[in-house]
């Protein structure tokens, strides 16, 4: 916890992702990795030099899922919890009947959290994504997009007038499944029919046997998001007419 403690301020420091005053709703779905962030926030705002004020909300996409083990943990954190049920899946699945529905969802989602964060009063929505996350995202847009991009630490979004911040782009996955696993986390089950056939899905695979053959691919891809004095790429020089 404290070495996941410890890459979580170095984050927040980097990109100055807390302020004082802010009221931070994290984006809780019940996952490992929302539920990490969760109680990492919540132990780093006892010793922060920054006050904040924190929040959970779950986005129930209306999949049938069981959410009171999110109750009964925020509860015991002393951490204010809402739960909005939408018709998402309803949408994605049966009205437009999405062959790639990833897309789709998670942008109804992130609306639908970032619209009831800001009727909540906050100023800033906290997402659990991690190092892996951030490299998976690298490798999706250049395989199959031909481009260099991936979602930044800090990002403010000013259709929502609300700003996203990523507080755990230091920790890698593999720190968030040992911390689950010895704190017996009250995971929610991902009922969605496309979990764990995606493309995603199929880049974090891939990733996890490139780096049996070279060691610290992860960190290096990290490190290179970051390399702006280093990066080098084609530009066209323009015709003179």
């Amino acid at each position: 916890m404290q070495k996941l403690l410890s890459r979580l301020r170095k984050a927040v420091t980097d990109y100055n992702l807390i302020e004082p005053g802010d009221k931070i709703a994290v984006g809780l779905s019940g996952g490992k990795d929302s539920i990490t962030l969760l109680k990492l926030l919540n132990a780093y705002q006892k010793f922060s030099p920054e006050p904040f004020e924190l929040l959970a909300i779950t986005i129930d996409p209306g999949a049938g899922s069981n959410f009171s083990p999110l109750t009964e943990m925020c509860q015991e954190l002393q951490v204010p919890y809402y739960l909005f049920k939408t018709h998402i899946q309803e949408i994605v699945f049966d009205i437009r009947k999405e062959k790639n529905p990833c897309s789709l969802c998670a942008n109804i989602r992130r609306g639908a959290l970032n619209d009831n964060a800001k009727k909540l009063g906050c100023t800033k929505v906290a997402l659990g994504h991690h190092k892996n996350d951030a490299i998976e995202t690298l490798l999706l847009s250049m395989f199959y997009e031909g481009r260099i991009n991936t979602f930044l630490p800090k990002t403010y979004l000013s259709r929502a007038d609300i700003t996203v911040i990523r507080p755990m782009i230091y920790i890698d996955e593999q720190q968030v499944i040992s911390l689950a696993k010895k704190e017996h986390f009250p995971i929610v089950s991902n009922p969605c029919p496309a979990n764990g056939f995606t493309k995603r899905e199929y880049i974090k695979n891939l990733t996890y046997d490139l780096e049996k053959d070279i060691p610290g691919l992860k960190n290096n891809l990290l490190n290179a998001l970051s390399n702006t004095e280093q990066l080098n790429i084609w530009t066209k020089e323009e015709k003179e007419s």
